[in-house]
């Protein structure tokens, strides 16, 4: 089995690697509800909203500092009152599904969270996107909700599932 290493991702290193594993699951799957390929400017915004949110952008590189797998969080909705909770993905290279890299991305998506007082998770799935739920039930995860038909994509109609992770952080919530 090849090493692989846990890393922050940077605009500079990754923003290529990462586009490329974001047009293809646009291409090719109902990971994205996207249509046509994002261009490489998009990545700068990308990147900015990332670093201006104090969001992690985490990856897994091989050996040869190929990047794998990655994943962030964002804002999960615009008010105030939702400073606490968050929206994740995860993208695993298509030549590399099946091999561990999601779980350990998530696991380190989790752990960044509890450091960022982070106390909701969510995540939204396509329903038919039986490994990706696996993946969050296993790792405790909990199905909170379906929205039916929200989107439409390959010539038929998509249901977002929602699922949820509460974290025992922070540790003194405040308003405001």
């Amino acid at each position: 089995m090849s090493t692989h290493t846990l890393i922050d991702c940077t605009f500079e290193r990754h923003a290529d690697a990462i586009l490329a594993i974001f047009n293809e699951a646009i291409v090719n799957s109902t990971a994205l509800y996207d249509y046509t390929p994002r261009p490489p400017e998009s990545m700068v915004t990308w990147f900015e909203a990332k670093r201006k949110g104090g969001f992690p952008v985490l990856g897994i590189e091989d050996a040869e500092g190929r990047l794998l797998a990655f994943g962030s969080y964002g804002t999960f909705r615009a008010w105030p009152a939702y400073k606490y909770s968050v929206e994740h993905s995860v993208y695993v290279h298509k030549d590399h599904r099946g091999k561990g890299l999601g779980p350990e991305v998530m696991q380190a998506l989790i752990a960044a969270a509890r450091r960022n007082g982070v106390h909701a998770m969510i995540g939204g799935i396509d329903a038919s996107n039986a490994g990706s739920i696996a993946l969050h039930q296993r790792l405790g995860f909990k199905h909170v909700g379906t929205l039916p038909e929200v989107g439409f994509k390959f010539g038929r109609w998509l249901d977002l599932a929602f699922y949820q992770l509460l974290l025992d952080t922070p540790a003194q919530p405040v308003d405001g």
